[in-house]
């Protein structure tokens, strides 16, 4: 199968490659082609991956700046899964780490039992085999196994979705791991799949046969995942941002059961949760029967699936059911001593208290220079999402198979006999940047890398409501369909789904990657605007008491795990988000940006969206505009999405967000055929915008707001409604010289002098260069700020500047520990704010604007 057509692969790709290459350990001459065979297959692995040395900590990361936000530390690595069906992460040491399978929830913790290990025996040598995990158990658990493979020994390499461990310097064999999901752009299929390959080389390179083994094991933890917490009461934090407990049935097993199935060319472990079990001891010999329910009916209950491919020559082994818990002496001692398992086979469901794993392993012989190739797959089927309890939704790939919760052998197997295709496809995908010598390779690795929070961001991607109650596959098949509803928090810290603010920036990466996904988030606010909710809350900025929902206001978000998402919204309560200036320009803008990039075809979604616009941008003119002057004024207390920095008056970030929407809305208002609308969003335009410049350019930059007392200050974000503009192809709202002085500007004050430009942009500085120092805003640097920054300096002439500043920020970030958790804010402190943030991922606006130049005739064009 998969094993030969990549043996072939590499054997054509050697060409002239040469590494230098170790003698094998018995000191004898290596067999021809073996140099050239381990450079193509370190050539496999990208060389603008995020690389680290197997187990080495990461010295001076990154701190988290307030003790309530989350800091698990940087034992973080690439998340495997698909789009909204949950998502693991296997750190750099080799340990799982990251479990994010309850929607919407953050849980962070080593677990031992699931793991590999690897067996290897030359002819006439004696066996050893290790754990692939630098760290021991600090339980005490698994003490049997061998925990000491060396620190060092190898390399972890991490480019979004796929990612590699190298293990050389220890073991004779070349053995390298490839491990990834389905993450393909423009597939609605298996991007949603909940599914991870693992791809494993084995290369002799000694004059010597040798023998290895895998040994995959993992433990049963179906029914784990889900909150303890039921009623999810909503709590405030030291900084004043709500947040409810979390915490799941981690151990909790009773009635899980494993198995062993062979099926056609597939082997594998099947883990579920029993519904009936009887054992017969006599007559001899003994029998068990172990079965399940056809349908699940709760969140956390499915099923867990390890599969591989039976091939030629391999040697496939099981021991169905050991104590994780417990020494693992009776899974370890037969594996490190032949490279075999026992075969031990039972279905006996976990008592109560009871905890169960299993493990297989997979042995083959390599002849002297011989390469082979194992395929395994992990697959998960949990495929209700529960919320507030009672409220309920299937995850989305369950539109591909079914809603039973027992498809996880289904899925591996497909995994099987498509991962080979999937990997080309990635590759397709990913080469013609990887190939691009103008770009930079830490570019190259934050743009891939950065998409990992669409996995791992408590993702939702929905299929429809589950029944109130399921007695039968019947009653499933009944439920209603979906409407492929997505959406992904701002941040694991503040759990409320796609802030609209910051999706400004960050959803370029749905847009030009998965443009369909992106559309239906902003159905979904279409949807919210005319929705009232009357119910009340205490702000925690202002301490004062507010509505939570206005009537046509554009919510500031798409609600929480704890509650309803998509139909519940307007979650946070740290400001009273329906004073919030920059929500409605910000959903027009997105609207029409999407319109705009995807050909100008879909007039549909400019229909589903114009009432929504229209009426968010009426309300916030005829709402907020007290003097009639055309500008709705920001109003003191922080209203947009700099909610820690107050503006007041006419504001530079929001007025030109205002301009920038109203052109945004009169295309929109001529597509749709609103002839009234167009001529009233246009007069207010006309009115409004030689008032932008009147009132805020001082002739080197534009002043923060026009009635603060920091009114002078620079904003690094000042011309976000400029650059929109540009995004959609709109007339310019500021000429093209105050543009480009006031980006020079920028860059001189808040990067050059702002420690030298170590550790980004900041937000704001007063014009000398000195701090703002009344809030906490303007002296953080913003990673996906300083991308969309980038972003907007690419497309005016100053492509080095814009990469200067988004280098420093990857620089702190993958240099920091902070991989796979990229925060919303870094300080020179060298702290951080808000790990895993949606924001972020506006490194793909940067990709946006290097492409409109490319495609440009001019490569410094101003307007693209």
């Amino acid at each position: 199968m998969g094993a030969y057509s990549r043996r072939n692969f590499l054997r054509s790709a050697l060409l002239a490659a040469s590494l230098p290459l170790a003698l094998p350990r018995s000191g004898r001459s290596a067999p021809a082609g073996t140099t050239a065979t381990l450079a193509a297959l370190r050539a496999e692995v990208p060389k603008a991956g995020w690389t680290y040395p197997i187990g080495q900590p990461i010295a001076d990361a990154f701190k988290v700046r307030y003790p309530s936000n989350i800091d698990d530390g940087y034992w973080h690595g690439m998340p495997l899964g698909g789009f909204g069906a949950g998502c693991i992460g296997r750190s750099h040491r080799g340990d799982f780490t990251l479990w994010h399978l309850d929607s919407g929830d953050h849980y962070f913790r080593s677990q031992p039992v699931c793991q590999f290990a690897l067996f290897e025996q030359s002819e006439g040598a004696k066996p050893r085999a290790k754990v692939l995990c630098t760290e021991k158990p600090a339980d005490g658990s698994l003490g049997a196994w061998d925990w000491t493979y060396p620190k060092g020994a190898g390399t972890y390499a991490a480019l979004y979705p796929r990612s590699w461990f190298t293990y050389e310097g220890f073991f004779n064999s070349h053995v390298q791991l490839k491990q990834f999901s389905p993450i393909i752009p423009n597939n609605y299929k298996q991007t949603s799949y909940p599914v991870a390959v693992f791809e494993w080389t084995a290369f002799n390179p000694t004059d010597q046969p040798v023998t290895l083994s895998i040994l995959v094991s993992w433990e049963n933890m179906v029914g784990w995942f889900t909150n303890q917490f039921k009623s999810r009461a909503v709590k405030v934090r030291d900084d004043d941002t709500p947040v409810y407990d979390y915490e799941p049935y981690w151990g909790e097993s009773t009635g899980n059961f494993n198995s062993a199935r062979e099926e056609n060319a597939y082997r594998g472990l099947t883990m579920s949760r029993a519904s009936g079990y009887t054992e017969q001891q006599k007559p001899a010999p003994a029998t068990a029967a172990v079965s399940e329910r056809p349908f699940v009916t709760a969140e956390g209950d499915g099923q867990f699936v390890i599969a591989t491919t039976r091939e030629p020559d391999v040697e496939i082994t099981y021991h169905t059911r050991f104590d994780p818990t417990g020494n693992g002496l009776e899974v370890w001692q037969p594996f490190a001593t032949t490279g075999r398992l026992g075969d031990l086979v039972s279905v006996r469901p976990a008592a109560k208290g009871e905890r169960i794993a299993a493990a297989m392993a997979v042995r083959l012989t390599l002849k002297p220079g011989e390469l082979r190739v194992v395929p395994m797959a992990l697959a998960w089927d949990l495929p209700i999402m529960e919320f507030a309890q009672g409220v309920r939704r299937y995850r989305y790939y369950t539109k591909h198979f079914d809603k039973s919760g027992r498809n996880a052998w289904k899925i591996a197997t497909e995994a099987l006999d498509n991962y080979a295709d999937w990997d080309r496809q990635i590759q397709e995908w990913q080469n013609p940047v990887l190939a691009d010598p103008s770009l930079p390779d830490w570019y190259k690795q934050a743009l891939f890398n950065e998409l990992y929070y669409l996995t791992s961001g408590g993702t939702l991607w929905e299929n429809g409501p589950v029944p109130e109650k399921i007695t039968s596959l019947a009653d499933i098949a009944k439920a209603p369909p979906g409407q492929g509803r997505f959406a992904v928090l701002e941040s694991i810290d503040y759990r409320w789904y796609d802030s609209l603010d910051v999706r400004l920036y960050g959803s370029f990466a749905l847009l030009i990657n998965w443009p369909e996904i992106d559309k239906a988030v902003l159905r979904s606010y279409a949807d919210a605007v005319p929705d009232e909710d009357d119910s009340t809350r205490i702000i925690g900025y202002t301490k004062t008491v507010a509505k939570r929902k206005s009537r046509d206001a554009l919510p500031h978000d798409l609600g929480a795990p704890n509650e309803d998402p998509w139909i519940k919204n307007n979650y946070t309560t740290y400001q009273d988000c329906n004073l919030w200036k920059d929500l409605p320009c910000d959903f027009v803008l997105q609207v029409y940006r999407d319109y705009v990039d995807t050909g100008k075809r879909d007039l549909g979604f400019v229909r589903y969206c114009w009432p929504a616009s229209k009426a968010a941008l009426v309300r916030l003119k005829t709402t907020f505009d007290q003097d009639g002057d055309g500008f709705p004024e920001n109003g003191g207390p922080p209203d947009c999405t700099y909610d820690a920095w107050p503006l007041k008056g006419i504001s530079a970030y929001c007025g030109g967000l205002w301009l920038a929407a109203l052109l945004a809305a009169v295309e929109m208002g001529k597509l749709v055929g609103d002839a009234a609308a167009v001529q009233q969003f246009g007069a207010w335009y006309a009115q409004a915008q030689p008032l932008y410049e009147k009132t805020l350019w001082n002739g080197r930059y534009y002043r923060i707001d026009s009635q603060s007392k920091n009114s002078e200050a620079i904003m690094a974000d000042q011309l976000c409604g400029e650059y929109y503009a540009q995004v959609c192809n709109l007339a310019d709202i500021v000429p093209e010289p105050q543009a480009r002085s006031a980006l020079e500007t920028v860059y001189q004050t808040c990067f050059v002098k702002f420690y030298g430009g170590r550790f980004g942009c900041a937000n704001g500085t007063n014009a000398d260069g000195s701090f703002i120092g009344d809030t906490e805003h303007p002296s953080e640097v913003w990673t996906g700020i300083n991308f969309g920054l980038a972003a907007f300096m690419i497309r005016n002439g100053m492509r080095r500047e814009g990469m200067a500043i988004a280098e420093a920020v990857v620089a702190n970030v993958y240099g920091g520990g902070l991989q796979f958790r990229t925060p919303e804010a870094l300080t020179p402190a060298r702290t951080f704010r808000a790990c895993m943030y949606l924001r972020p991922m506006a490194i793909w606006a940067m990709q946006h604007s290097l492409s409109a130049l490319k495609s440009s005739k001019s490569p410094t064009a101003g307007k693209v």
